[in-house]
């Protein structure tokens, strides 16, 4: 999937997990929980056994549906093993359908899941994994006796894990009924450190996210930028369609030698390079004191990537700016990292194209004012000057001629957008279940927020 490393609550959690131990995680939605127990799911699932064998209970047909896609794309090489996400708003018969074709991992929400059990269209007889995904949600919806009934149709002997960002009393009585001897995983953040920073978050389609980046560039124009993504797939096609529109851009990860890190960040540090697209990772050995904006092109895995990512703006007393690009669900990770960071991020809105050349053409005006007062001579370029008013141009039109030339070289020209930053979306499924192959990445498209 192009990550490089796992996020805190994962390289805590997912030992424990392949050990087969009971286990409560305390972290907050946004934090990389789904892979954390999503992978030991996948490793311990035996696919020639088309029985049930794990359970994954969410509060929301909202979360259930992000819970399913995570699993379809940690299932790309695995065709065997069938997930099937069961929520109330979707027609009980196509779930039925797909649940007698044989489900390995079921993603539910707790009513639909009793609605199943009660028509004995599901058997947990030989589940073998059971997690509670913001256990905390759920119990506050009223789903507790629900839960409870769910996990005495499960065998006894199960491994059980509960997530929740609150440990309160009744997530407590539960753990100590339903758990034994479990871990307690709870990931520590630091807090913002970094006062000088302006931070803004920008509400974007995907489709939109390299035409607003640009315009985030082109507007603010910072002398050197760092932009951060969370793959190193998407850090090297984020490169080549910046080069496609006349950006000075270089990728920044894993996959590269020492060596060529090296003469990538010598090239930024001497102002070769104005924009340093990286990883996370990369990012760690990154010591440049004159960045003068961030931009969060993907939304942070964590919320302490967030503060790692701002602190590179803003260093010796510098003030900065800092943007992130927020997709559909991801505004709700934004209040996340403000209670984390304990700071505020400002919405700000894509800039419109009128506004970005209205900047662009103040900075083409004090060009020329630089050229004119910077004391060297223009006797060369005022001969080419003469020869034009010889044939009879005006000093008006060949001053717009001049200025159109220079500004066509301001504005790159926009390049075709590829599938992956397309603003297409795909289709629903009208039948079936899904497995990693019927599922592929694609994302489910739904209109109702109603709970079940």
């Amino acid at each position: 999937m192009g990550f490089e490393e796992p996020t805190p609550i994962q390289a805590q959690t997912i030992p424990l997990l392949l050990k087969g131990k009971d286990l409560i995680g305390q972290a907050q939605t946004g934090t990389g929980k789904t892979a954390a127990f999503g992978i030991p799911i996948i490793e311990k699932i035996d696919a020639h056994n088309k029985h049930t064998q794990a359970l994954v209970l969410c509060p929301t047909r909202e979360l259930a549906i992000q819970v399913a896609e995570d699993f379809a794309e940690l299932l790309k090489y695995k065709k065997t093993i069938h997930v099937i996400p069961v929520y109330g708003g979707q027609p009980i018969g196509r779930q039925m359908q797909a649940l007698r074709k044989g489900a390995h991992i079921i993603i539910a929400t707790p009513g639909r899941l009793i609605d199943h059990l009660d028509r004995k269209t599901v058997k947990l007889d030989e589940v073998i994994m059971v997690v509670l995904d913001e256990a905390d949600e759920m119990i506050d919806m009223g789903f507790r006796d629900d839960i409870e009934r769910i996990l005495r149709s499960t065998p006894k002997e199960k491994q059980t894990i509960f997530f929740s960002a609150t440990m309160s009393k009744p997530i407590m009585e539960l753990t100590k009924r339903y758990l034994k001897n479990p871990d307690i995983i709870k990931v520590i953040h630091t807090e913002m450190t970094v006062p000088n920073v302006s931070q803004y978050y920008v509400e974007v389609n995907s489709g939109m996210k390299l035409e607003a980046l640009t315009r985030l560039i082109d507007l603010h124009d910072p002398k050197l930028s760092l932009v951060f993504c969370n793959t190193k797939r998407t850090v090297d096609s984020l490169v080549t369609h910046l080069h496609a529109r006349g950006y000075l851009a270089e990728s920044l990860h894993g996959d590269m030698s020492q060596n060529q890190r090296e003469k990538v960040m010598n090239r930024f540090r001497t102002g070769k390079l104005d924009i340093l697209v990286a990883t996370d990772v990369a990012a760690r050995g990154i010591d440049v004191d004159d960045i003068d904006a961030v931009f969060n092109y993907d939304m942070p895995q964590d919320e302490e990537y967030y503060v790692h990512r701002v602190g590179r703006t803003a260093r010796a007393g510098k003030s900065g700016q800092a943007f992130t690009l927020a997709v559909g669900k991801e505004i709700y990770k934004i209040r996340d990292i403000e209670r984390f960071a304990k700071t505020k991020i400002n919405r700000k809105f894509i800039p419109k194209p009128e506004d970005v050349e209205e900047k662009k053409s103040i900075n083409v005006i004090e060009k020329i004012k630089t050229a004119i007062g910077d004391g060297k001579s223009l006797a060369k370029y005022n001969e080419i000057i003469e020869k034009l008013l010889n044939e009879d141009f005006s000093a008006t039109e060949i001053a717009g001629g001049l200025l159109k030339i220079l500004m066509k070289t301001e504005t790159a020209p926009i390049a075709a957008v590829p599938s992956e930053f397309s603003s297409e979306k795909p289709k629903w499924k009208e039948k079936g279940g899904f497995s990693g192959k019927k599922f592929g990445n694609k994302k489910f498209q739904y209109k109702s927020k109603k709970r079940y």
